[in-house]
């Protein structure tokens, strides 16, 4: 049940996400695309409460319900950026917006953003660890949820291949480019 609920949520957050969008710029119904957009986080709502329901009516805890604590982190640390993301690739390609804003190309700037995004996925990893072990507490049964624990500890390879990034831009900046006229 628990796989299904994510892709589901995984779909409908891209649908509701679309249609919000088109609402917006393509059929001028502001009202509409809020609330669209406002009903974005009750999937993660049905999420927690899918995974909930499956563990206390007696589920054992497996790598689906990992997953989807890694998607609820996800949703709660990236789900407004990527929002605010598409937002400005729909608005720039069909409303005639600025071009949505780019990280910057080098430098040290460059490595600014990238601990930014590092700092971002240890929260994501925080908050996912936060939801298991509240799942494991709310259970309060270790032959069922060994596998969350488990979970936790595959989990930090995330952030801790995801330090790559930010530690190559830092000791070896990438030189930023120069507009020539």
């Amino acid at each position: 049940m628990i796989l299904g609920v994510i892709i589901g949520c995984e779909v409908g957050f891209w649908v509701l996400l679309l249609l919000g969008l088109a609402s917006r710029y393509l059929w001028r119904r502001r009202r509409l695309s809020t609330a669209l957009l406002l009903a974005v986080p009750l999937l993660d709502v049905i999420l927690l409460v899918a995974a909930v329901i499956d563990m206390r009516s007696g589920a054992v805890a497996d790598l689906r319900h990992g997953l989807a604590a890694a998607y609820l982190a996800y949703s709660i640390v990236f789900g407004h950026r990527t929002i605010r993301w598409a937002d400005a690739k729909f608005h720039h390609r069909f409303a005639g917006g600025p071009p949505p804003w780019k990280p910057p190309a080098g430098g040290m700037a460059r490595a600014r953003y990238e601990w930014g995004i590092w700092l971002r996925i240890v929260v994501a990893y925080g908050i996912a660890c936060a939801l298991l072990l509240g799942l494991v507490w709310l259970v309060d049964d270790p032959s069922r949820t060994g596998a969350l624990v488990d979970f936790m500890y595959g989990m930090l390879k995330v952030p801790a291949i995801a330090l790559l990034w930010p530690i190559s831009y830092t000791l070896w900046p990438k030189k930023p480019r120069t507009e020539s006229t």
